[in-house]
């Protein structure tokens, strides 16, 4: 059976659409907030959400979810926690939950483990930014087992052999970083982002191609949607909702959702 993201992605692409998936991290604040926030993404237009992780050496992100994943820790999220979160929210929610962490914790916890663990909570992808795709045999394997999906970093310097094997490795979606740097960086949208997506999507194979890092306004996400079949956007959802998840979060939410449609 396919998985919740491969079913959403086939459903907006039979409808000409293109995915929204906003980026918050379990457990910034509490993990009240955070079930909050689903329901608020899911009631806005989410298509999937990416679950951060928080994690020690965060190597992949800026200063505002290396703030939100401080606080995280502090209230004492980790891997196994977050496990258990998508658990007890995955009763009330379809929508595909993808965990973002780093290799560390996953290794401390056991591939195999994670996985079956992850999958049986209801996790249905997982991003591991330091993890290179040609060491993920293991993790890909496991993956395999317990119908979890891999999802790998592709960046703009990636070679043509990089980019076979991302795109080979990668279920659900193929996750394009649009700049070379940490989450929360100035996106520059040139020519040189359209042409490494279009490169990518030749080797695809059909899977979708999502670009994340620097998308923050209804602009840019829509710019980045005319080229992806997904908008990623983190930092900025993450500093918004740290200012409250009323009227105003609620329609800049919207308006990214109209901009990427």
């Amino acid at each position: 059976m396919a998985s919740r993201i491969k079913r959403r992605f086939d459903a907006l692409r039979k409808e000409g659409k293109k995915a929204f998936i906003p980026y918050i991290m379990c457990g910034d604040p509490t993990l009240a907030k955070t079930e909050e926030l689903v329901r608020v993404l899911e009631e806005a237009g989410a298509d999937c959400i990416e679950l951060g992780v928080p994690f020690s050496d965060p190597l992949a992100d800026g200063p505002v979810i290396q703030a939100a994943g401080a606080k995280a820790l502090a209230a004492g999220v980790n891997l196994r926690v977050a496990i258990d979160f998508v658990k007890r929210i995955r009763e009330k929610t379809e929508l595909p939950l993808i965990l973002m962490t780093y290799y560390n914790p996953v290794f401390r916890y056991g591939e195999e483990a994670f996985a079956a663990d992850a999958a049986g909570a209801g996790v249905d992808g997982v991003i591991i930014p330091d993890l290179p795709v040609d060491e993920a045999s293991g993790l890909i394997g496991s993956a395999r087992r317990h119908a979890l999906d891999t999802i790998f970093l592709a960046a703009p310097t990636s070679g043509d052999g990089r980019l076979k094997k991302v795109a080979r490795a990668s279920r659900g979606f193929i996750y394009f970083v649009s700049i070379t740097g940490i989450t929360g960086a100035r996106l520059e949208l040139d020519g040189g982002v359209a042409g490494s997506v279009s490169k990518l999507k030749t080797f695809s194979g059909g899977k979708p191609v999502a670009v994340g890092f620097g998308v923050s306004t209804p602009e840019e996400a829509g710019a980045v949607a005319s080229m992806a079949d997904g908008v990623i956007i983190g930092s900025a959802i993450v500093k918004k909702a740290a200012s409250g998840t009323g009227a105003e979060f609620t329609d800049y939410l919207k308006k990214l959702r109209a901009a990427i449609r």
